[in-house]
């Protein structure tokens, strides 16, 4: 069962809106109350509240006619900086993926071809348009599901593999089978609130906390060939690094299965 937030509807709006605008996930406005109101699934008093405490936060401009943009002085971000992210062992983060598969089942939500964004093709170091591979996957335990993923590879590079395969194996493993030599994974990790779509498929309340892991996935040659977004449940993830050393560090994930009882 779910834990329900001990905050109010609008609230929980007021919280994804504002983590979505400092994303920059609104650069060319937001949408209007009813879209807002459907996504949510609450009337439109509720949503109205919300953006009427982000106007009040100076974050959000309402003009009659215009519709709803994000503040002067917002971010409108076009890629999220990995200079910092934790450099990982590939070899050791893949043979625990795989197992770690091995553990869970996935659907795949979503796989079609699509043009890169700015975002996208800054990450992957392609042309802005250029075509990309998008995969959109939940992957669930016996005690249901824990993690929404969300994958961009060149188009190029996946031609060897489709969703039947997306639905029973790893894509880095599916990637070294077509060819690729893969390298070293660079990648961030933070907390993320649930939107409307990732909350209905991981099963949690609107803006409940989830862990978010980013990576980026180079080949021998330091070409990017995979770009991750991930949200997980943290009730039913884990992730955890291991420093044996300087500079090395092994990237472990586990999937928190309950007692039986």
């Amino acid at each position: 069962m779910s834990h329900i937030l001990p905050l109010t509807k609008y609230h929980q709006i007021y919280l994804v809106l504002r983590e979505q605008l400092q994303e920059g996930r609104f650069a060319n406005g937001m949408p209007a109350e009813m879209v807002l109101a459907q996504q949510f699934g609450v009337g439109r008093v509720t949503v109205r509240r919300a953006l009427e405490q982000l106007v009040s936060e100076g974050l959000i401009v309402r003009t009659a006619g215009r519709g709803t943009w994000p503040a002067a002085g917002q971010p409108v971000r076009t890629s999220i900086p990995l200079g910092k992210g934790v450099q990982t062992r590939l070899t050791g983060l893949m043979e625990n993926i795989v197992s770690t598969t091995r553990q869970t089942t996935v659907k795949v939500l979503d796989w079609r071809v699509v043009d890169a964004s700015a975002e996208v093709a800054e990450m992957l170091q392609i042309p802005v348009g250029a075509k990309v591979k998008k995969a959109v996957r939940r992957r669930s335990s016996q005690e249901g599901p824990l993690s929404y993923i969300t994958t961009y590879i060149p188009e190029h590079l996946a031609v060897g593999f489709g969703r039947r395969e997306l639905a029973t194996t790893p894509i880095l493993q599916l990637l070294e089978e077509s060819g690729v030599e893969l390298g070293r994974a660079q990648q961030t990790i933070s907390a993320r609130q649930a939107d409307a779509v990732v909350a209905v498929e991981l099963g949690v309340p609107i803006g409940a906390a989830l862990l978010a892991v980013r990576r980026l996935v180079f080949d021998i040659h330091d070409k990017p060939v995979q770009w991750l977004q991930g949200l997980y449940r943290p009730d039913r993830y884990e992730y955890q690094l291991e420093v044996s050393q300087v500079g090395s560090i092994d990237a472990r994930i586990s999937v928190k299965d309950k007692p039986a009882g």
